[in-house]
């Protein structure tokens, strides 16, 4: 029979403040955007490169210097985390911070459990009752009306989810992640600096003192730093609880946005929260105790 042990209060300490960290990315990003302090292309390619000066300190300070960073990590993931990051930014735009959370947050699991099922996955009838349920939250949260937000902002968000799910899959059986993932930064480094210099030739571009500090804040700190601290905590965690936790992010992110932005809890996206974070845990749980039972 396999234990189960309950995480300890570092690993609980640890992951309360890796949650408090993506919350903070919404909330970051949403309050440069909204008020116009940068624009998408400049936040995203700030953010990309404070999130790589922070990890090639920790990593060289940690893990052996600058060749950890060369060895570890991928073309593959740095293209999934530099489309995160780019769509994320330009989701922000239109959405609020709370809203962004939600499909971002769905279309990760959604797509890492799609990706399970074309591998060859066959889940049981509660993950697939959880999916559809989480699904259909997140269509009734589009679907038209007064309050569903912008088709734009969640076809962005909706990519950016899908992204990180693919960088999430693609990390998965990496060991050194800390060093992975300064690598992974560091290859979207020059793809961030392309795609700056395309947009300052072509669009109209500006950057204030405030919102250049919070983009490096959300890719030095509540990204790098995040990562880190987030590793560090799975550790201690089993993978479905892993999973489960993170569905404290779109709560953070929308109760700190009604707080600190001045946001509007609306009935459509209570609803749809419930929906999608409900379909998510059940689907998680579904598959917790599938495993459960076949190791007992």
């Amino acid at each position: 029979m396999t234990a189960r042990t309950a995480p300890s209060l570092r690993t609980l300490s640890l992951t309360m403040v890796a949650m408090t960290f993506f919350a903070a990315n919404s909330l970051l990003t949403r309050l440069a955007l909204r008020e116009g302090e940068i624009d998408a292309g400049s936040f995203t390619a700030v953010r990309i490169f404070a999130g790589t000066a922070m990890l090639a300190l920790i990593v060289t300070g940690r893990q052996g210097g600058i060749s950890a960073i060369r060895n570890n990590g991928s073309l593959r993931a740095a293209l999934a985390l530099y489309g995160y990051a780019t769509t994320f930014s330009f989701a922000y735009l239109s959405l609020d911070a709370g809203t962004g959370a939600l499909i971002l947050f769905g279309a990760v699991q959604i797509t890492m459990l799609a990706v399970g099922i074309v591998r060859g996955e066959r889940p049981q009838l509660m993950e697939w009752i959880g999916l559809c349920l989480a699904f259909g939250g997140l269509v009734y949260l589009v679907s038209p009306g007064l309050t569903a937000p912008s088709p734009i902002g969640v076809a962005s968000m909706a990519a950016s989810g899908a992204a990180w799910g693919c960088y999430s899959l693609a990390a998965k059986r990496i060991r050194a992640s800390t060093a992975a993932t300064a690598g992974n930064f560091a290859r979207a480094t020059p793809m961030a600096a392309v795609t700056l210099a395309v947009i300052w030739a072509t669009l109209p571009t500006h950057a204030s003192w405030i919102g250049l500090g919070l983009a490096a804040i959300s890719g030095a700190l509540t990204s790098g730093v995040g990562y880190v601290i987030w590793y560090v905590a799975l550790k201690g965690l089993r993978t479905s609880r892993a999973a489960i936790v993170q569905l404290t992010v779109p709560v953070v992110s929308a109760g700190a946005g009604v707080l600190l932005l001045d946001e509007q809890m609306t009935w459509r996206l209570v609803l749809a929260s419930l929906s999608v974070l409900g379909g998510v845990a059940l689907a998680l749980l579904g598959k917790t105790r599938d495993r459960f039972s076949l190791t007992t």
